[in-house]
């Protein structure tokens, strides 16, 4: 009988809901629940801070740049409802912002935040998070959970397993089924490794993310 979600081991996965490819990495995340004893435990970073303060801006164009603060309003809203709820809903939510902005490609539409709170049973009075920097310093920590591990020169997804953080698993698409136990199988390996440290190889930019 598989284990009830509560006596799962949790899986701490840092995500910025504007990343395609943490959106990726989550649901290879969620197939993971189903055949592995495993729990997500949805916790938030801001691309935003990472890039724009961290990394102070270097060698950013004028695109991204944009971009990056435009960044701050999802990211924002999704510590406003973890106050408003618990850190519970931060799960449902990022799925229906994710849905939105990733699947459907509707990342410049003004009504995704509302129809993303209105299917999650939360109020829309918290979009006006978006732009207030009153859960800034909670999102700063929540970050720096994970950062001060990885390092800057990574980005998101950042997951921890067995008490080591790690940056990605970065993948195309999400395997599913047994393929994505698989995959979670050799990251337990790899970050019970004493000493392991970096394993990686440079991403074609002319592959996009897939969202199927």
């Amino acid at each position: 009988m598989a284990k009830e979600q509560s006596e799962r081991d949790a899986v701490p996965f840092w995500f910025d809901p504007l990343c395609p490819w943490a959106w990726i990495t989550s649901r290879w995340l969620l197939e993971v629940e189903q055949v592995r004893p495993v729990r997500a435990d949805w916790r938030i970073m801001s691309l935003a801070y990472l890039n724009l303060v961290q990394r102070e801006g270097k060698g950013l164009s004028d695109d991204y740049r944009n971009m990056m603060t435009q960044a701050w309003g999802p990211v924002r809203i999704c510590r406003a409802a973890a106050e408003h709820s618990g850190r519970s809903v931060l799960g449902p939510l990022y799925t229906a912002i994710g849905i939105r902005f990733h699947n459907q490609g509707r990342h410049d539409d003004p009504t995704v935040i509302t129809e993303a709170l209105a299917e999650t049973g939360l109020p829309e009075s918290l979009a006006a998070a978006a732009t207030s920097t009153e859960f800034d310093q909670l999102i700063r920590d929540s970050h720096d959970e994970a950062f001060n591990e990885v390092g800057l020169d990574v980005g998101t997804p950042v997951l921890r397993i067995g008490g080591t953080a790690l940056f990605g698993p970065v993948l195309r698409r999400a395997p599913r089924g047994d393929a994505a136990g698989r995959l979670w199988d050799g990251l337990v390996l790899v970050a019970g490794t004493d000493g392991f440290f970096e394993l990686k190889r440079s991403r074609d930019r002319s592959v996009k993310p897939s969202f199927e």
